[in-house]
């Protein structure tokens, strides 16, 4: 079984507007929720494939209900703990001629809390896959991450992890299955200016040697590179299309990656069905859906470097 954690997930509410006026009252022209989070999101790439996974992490409040409603009407397992005060945050994003972003700070998550998904988690096998992506709530420990792979570690779990700098580094000697940092987060790391893809490599080896076992670079406009644990590097192009969203095509990539190498065992075929989904996610509006995915997958070729 797949389990995704999202720690800090959210409701994004989209408003567009002709003319974002700040001292006084604007109308927005059109209106949009999303639920967010990056585990969430890895959860429902892996439902458009075909995979099951089940949504662990914190909800609280009206916001967290109607996350787990949208979930289970996509069929999405879910094992959420309910934090009693509070509610999930709400993160405003304003479209006008100039875009704004309002975050919710989101519930106060005690350590009763904290506990009870780490009890969850002393539950899984080595025949499970833990996949733990973005921020924490600012009421949550910040080694969180470095504590839940300790224990999981033990038991041989697989696990992906997709979060920011110290989060990332922390965890690293628990190695990790597959780390996903994109080329900004590689020099924030390691305090270095990119130039070239013999700099991306390089510092992707280097994070192997710090614990990962697979590093995959996501570059944007330049394609992915998979640094493997197998020695092998693998490097897609970029599919044609027009990009009309970035949220979500990074955890697009992990679910694509992770479901076809359970399946096959093979990192070739798995980059490509990574680069396919966060792509089409990419191009689209949502997150996308099967048949874009493999729409694009068509133009996906992955080149051994």
């Amino acid at each position: 079984m797949i389990y995704t954690i999202t720690l800090n997930p959210s409701l994004d509410y989209i408003m567009k507007l002709d003319n974002f006026v700040s001292a006084g009252v604007t109308r927005s022209t059109e209106e949009k929720i999303f639920i967010g989070g990056k585990g969430i999101n890895v959860s429902t790439i892996l439902r458009e494939l075909g995979v099951k996974s089940k949504a662990l992490g914190f909800i609280s409040g009206f916001t967290g209900e109607y996350i787990v409603n949208v979930l289970n009407k996509k069929n999405i397992d879910t094992d959420f703990i309910n934090v009693e005060n509070g509610f999930t945050r709400i993160n405003v994003k304003i479209k006008s001629n100039v875009e704004s972003e309002i975050n919710g700070a989101g519930p106060l998550v005690a350590s009763e809390y904290v506990d009870g998904l780490i009890s969850k988690l002393t539950q899984l096998t080595s025949k499970d896959v833990l996949v733990i992506a973005g921020s924490i709530p600012q009421s949550i420990p910040n080694n969180i991450y470095k504590q839940i792979l300790s224990i999981v570690s033990q038991a041989n779990v697989k696990v992906v992890l997709d979060t920011t700098k110290l989060l990332l580094i922390e965890a690293l000697e628990h190695k990790p299955f597959l780390i996903k940092p994109n080329k900004h987060e590689l020099e924030e790391i390691f305090d270095i200016k990119i130039e070239s893809l013999e700099d991306v490599i390089f510092y992707a080896k280097k994070l192997q040697s710090m614990g990962a076992i697979n590093v995959i670079i996501s570059l944007g406009g330049e394609g992915a590179i998979l640094v493997c644990q197998t020695g092998h590097v693998y490097k897609t192009n970029v599919p044609k299309g027009v990009v009309k969203n970035s949220v979500g095509a990074g955890d697009s990539m992990v679910a694509g990656f992770i479901a076809t190498y359970l399946e096959t065992q093979d990192y070739k075929l798995a980059l490509r069905k990574g680069a396919s989904c966060g792509s089409a996610t990419a191009f689209s509006h949502d997150l996308a859906t099967i048949d874009f995915i493999e729409e694009i997958e068509n133009q996906i070729v992955v080149e051994t470097l």
